[in-house]
């Protein structure tokens, strides 16, 4: 069996932010065991000016090289990882299929230089490639960095991803079936890409266990003085606007918080009339357990279409681990959270459900609902990642 000497991962996503990332928290686990190198985001140039006018978080010294781009960081658990800002992309999203293809592999070219420099500065070999949902500059890339195997790490389905279905959608089929295996985060997900690569593996989403665990105590020694529902994360299409209304509607004596970004405008046009709604902005991670701390009940209102069945959603498990009681409609597999999350499919029966949530107040459940997030913890989902790693080694 040959070995690798590091993981390079490349993302389609900033290491930093406000919100819990599944690639990042991955390879801050997997970083106890391996050498890890972090490809960030490809800021383009288009970036780089919102970035200098201040309208766009964007690390713009190191782009153009006045900073190193090249940082390491270091983890409570003693571990470290490298990320790697990669140079100005040009812009070329908009291009049609013809240009595109020539432009990126331009965009690619450069990427690739930079990171074999990088791997000569941290003497990294023979690298184990993990691309992280960005298969248009996956595949020009595949064979190019002398590695020992590439899995793709497919957390979304790529058709219903509206800034990268343009050309993802070309991409991604011929990426699929030229890596060694894909790691889904669903299993719908993996059945649908098990189609053209065999090689499907499902390791799920996990949870920060120790950060939203602290909603948990925080709620013992300050409990809730009135009663919150929540929802934690992006709001966009995926939420079944007329099931929410109907709850704020019907439960006017319940609060509804919106706790992050909120990407469907109609959303807050028809929820902000309610004086029981309130749109919170994102909070880094560490400031989210006071805000779950203080509500009763979280949900999960998505709609029930063919891109929600293949998600595993991050919030479930974050929900679970503050003891919170969650709601959720039936929009994907769930049946690892069976007898621990209540489904409800319709407006009245989601109020209804909600009703009964605010009234759990049973020590018995709520330690049932800690323990299950426990169980789904990011240090579990490593050596899930791992054991598939090590399968793909013995193939290779």
């Amino acid at each position: 069996m040959e070995n690798f000497d590091g993981i390079i991962c490349v993302g389609q996503t900033p290491w930093e932010g406000d919100y819990q990332k599944a690639v990042v928290q991955l390879m801050t686990e997997l970083s106890v065991r391996h050498r890890i190198l972090y490809v960030d985001y490809q800021y383009t140039l288009k970036d780089w000016v919102m970035g200098l006018m201040g309208r766009q978080d964007v690390p713009v010294r190191e782009l153009v090289r006045l900073k190193k781009p090249l940082t390491t960081k270091v983890f409570e658990n003693g571990s470290e990882a490298y990320v790697w800002i990669p140079p100005l992309m040009l812009p070329i999203n908009w291009l049609s299929a013809k240009p595109y293809d020539i432009m990126i592999r331009l965009n690619t070219g450069r990427m690739v230089k930079g990171i074999r420099q990088v791997m000569r500065k941290l003497n990294i070999n023979k690298p184990l490639i993990i691309n992280a949902f960005n298969p248009v500059f996956g595949l020009p890339m595949l064979h190019q960095l002398n590695e020992l195997a590439t899995i793709y790490y497919c957390f979304d389905e790529i058709t219903a991803a509206s800034w990268i279905s343009r050309h993802g959608n070309r991409y991604e089929p011929i990426y699929l079936k030229g890596v060694d295996a894909v790691v889904t985060t669903s299993e719908a997900l993996r059945r649908s890409k098990a189609f053209l690569q065999p090689n499907a593996y499902c390791v799920k989403n996990g949870v920060n266990f120790d950060l939203f665990n602290q909603a948990r105590q925080l709620a013992e020694t300050q409990p809730p003085v009135k009663p919150i529902v929540g929802y934690l994360g992006t709001a966009d299409n995926r939420i079944n606007i007329d099931l929410v209304e109907h709850c704020v509607r019907t439960m006017p004596d319940v609060e509804f918080q919106f706790v992050g970004e909120v990407n469907e405008p109609s959303l807050k046009l028809r929820l902000s009339l309610y004086p029981n709604v309130e749109f919170i902005p994102p909070h880094q991670p560490a400031k989210l357990p006071a805000l779950l701390a203080q509500m009763k009940v979280a949900m999960i209102p998505f709609v029930c279409n063919e891109h929600t069945y293949t998600i595993y959603p991050l919030k479930i498990n974050e929900y679970l681990a503050a003891g919170l009681p969650v709601v959720s409609t039936p929009f994907s597999i769930l049946d690892d959270f069976d007898g621990v999350v209540e489904l409800a499919d319709s407006p009245a029966a989601f109020a209804q459900a909600l009703r009964r949530a605010l009234a759990d107040d049973s020590s018995q459940r709520l330690n049932e609902r800690v323990a299950m997030a426990k169980a789904n913890s990011w240090q579990k989902r490593a050596e899930e990642f791992e054991a598939v790693i090590g399968q793909i080694q013995e193939a290779v």
